[in-house]
């Protein structure tokens, strides 16, 4: 019996919830934007997220906590000097300044297949070991100065321990960084040297259940981890579960019990917070599908553009859109456009259009899954994430191109509840109330269920028009 607190350091603003140990009922929370200058910029001072944190924590909310855990914004990387002062802001998100590093990282070590070897992912620019190189190239004072390496929910974890001399993280945030491999558990510190030049002093990787230390006052802080670690984690997804995120890309992650080595790069291999693993494949084009659709047919938003496609029917009058806007990831075709395939004169009409947007974006995320699928991860369950799952469009058409039951969880802060899950864990595994191998069981996320039913052939039939095209306007993109 008990409370603990589950911190969310999101790239935006500090998420805190107190939840009751034994069922993660919510029983209080706070909320404080971050003090940056500017939208989402690309250097971030990270006393900004102590601040926040400190605000959100104010009027008491973290009275009587006994343990607290900590999500933080993946891809943040923090370089230190040896004493352990900031070299430089903290480099954070997706920084399209580092593209070209990346792209220097995959030649230097030979290929996007040496890289799915060596660590389960191939170096995208929001990594820190893009940033690494970065840095290297661009800031090479800086890059000469930094002798310790810190990601977002590494820092501050030791800021809340008091700066210890150990210095931890989890599987799931070391799993993230480009240099450290899910499949064998260990860092590769030759890619540290590769990206920044030199050799770095890197966090311990501790296990889900360990504490990462006490506080002087006696506080427990669990080991922490990122985002989207803590998000699955906090909606208490299992084996046979898989997430889809729609954001303005997508993304599908599944649990599984080992790493997945993907030679097309196609794959991340992530760990997860509980000792499994989370591969995850992502797409370029989600919901800019829509958003553009409802822009090209002079709609306001995308609820008038989902109204309007279901006044369509599934396969849209045989009309498909291949939703490749910006260049796709999965299949790798950085340099395309999207196409738009089936014109007749009966379907050239704009519920046709609107339909057709919503079943290419999610044929797009369909094609993502069965790359899981193909790999052998199960798939019984999707929980469909992001406000665009709550539109008629989608629920009716995601279950039956999908091929499996949909859940449509109420948005909650997810990634802060499975942070104080993880300190929940940690606090009973110390307590020996725990077993350190086995999570807290608490109450699942509410959420609306969507079957595909009967619909399951049309369903399919809607998949098959897709990939007709897809292979006709770009054949063999998903062959290894």
């Amino acid at each position: 019996m008990g409370i603990v607190a589950g911190l969310d350091s999101a790239p935006d603003f500090t998420r805190i919830v107190v939840c009751d140990t034994d069922t993660g009922t919510v029983l209080r929370q706070g909320y404080a934007p971050h003090p940056v200058d500017g939208d989402r910029p690309s250097d971030v001072d990270p006393q900004a997220w102590l601040l926040s944190l400190g605000e959100a924590a104010g009027g008491g909310l973290l009275e009587g906590v006994q343990a607290i855990g900590v999500s933080a914004q993946q891809n943040a990387l923090v370089p230190l000097d040896a004493q352990g002062g900031t070299v430089r802001p903290a480099m954070v998100g997706g920084d399209k300044r580092t593209q070209v590093a990346a792209a220097d990282l995959i030649d230097a070590l030979g290929g996007r297949e040496a890289w799915a070897q060596a660590v389960g992912c191939v170096p995208q620019a929001a990594q820190p070991v893009s940033k690494l190189r970065w840095l290297a190239k661009n800031e090479p004072d800086a890059a000469v100065r930094t002798a310790i390496l810190m990601q977002a929910h590494d820092w501050l974890v030791w800021q809340l321990l008091g700066r210890p001399v150990r210095r931890t993280t989890d599987r799931g945030g070391a799993s993230g960084t480009g240099y450290w491999s899910a499949a064998t558990g260990n860092y590769r510190s030759d890619l540290v040297d590769l990206a920044l030049g030199h050799q770095a002093m890197l966090p311990d990787v501790i296990g889900p259940a360990e504490a990462a230390g006490t506080t002087p006052e006696g506080l427990l802080i669990s080991a922490g981890t990122g985002e989207t670690m803590a998000a699955a984690f906090g909606l208490g997804i299992g084996l046979g579960d898989a997430v889809v995120s729609l954001g303005a890309s997508g993304s599908v992650m599944a649990v599984h019990p080992e790493a997945l080595v993907d030679s097309t790069g196609m794959i991340t291999s992530l760990a997860d917070a509980t000792g499994m693993h989370l591969p995850v494949v992502t797409t370029l084009n989600a919901v800019r599908t829509l958003r553009g659709t409802a822009e090209l047919l002079g709609l306001p938003d995308l609820e008038s553009l989902s109204e309007l496609a279901m006044k369509s029917t599934p396969g849209s009058h045989g009309l498909v859109l291949l939703p490749y806007l910006e260049g796709e990831r999965t299949p790798n075709l950085p340099h395309t456009a999207g196409t738009l395939a089936g014109l007749r004169r009966e379907s050239m009409k704009a519920e046709h259009l609107a339909r057709a947007a919503f079943e290419g974006m999610l044929c797009g995320l369909a094609d993502a899954l069965d790359v899981l699928r193909g790999r052998g991860v199960e798939v019984r369950r999707v929980f469909l994430l992001g406000a665009a799952a709550e539109l008629s469009a989608v629920q009716a058409a995601a279950p039956m191109l999908f091929g499996a039951q949909v859940v449509v969880p109420q948005p909650a802060d997810y990634a802060a509840i499975g942070a104080a899950r993880q300190a929940a864990w940690a606090l009973g595994a110390s307590q020996g109330t725990v077993d350190p191998r086995t999570p807290p069981a608490w109450q699942g996320a509410s959420a609306q269920v969507l079957e595909p039913g009967d619909e399951l052939a049309v369903g399919q039939a809607v998949r098959q028009q897709f990939v007709s095209v897809r292979e006709q306007t770009h054949p063999g993109a998903f062959r290894a």
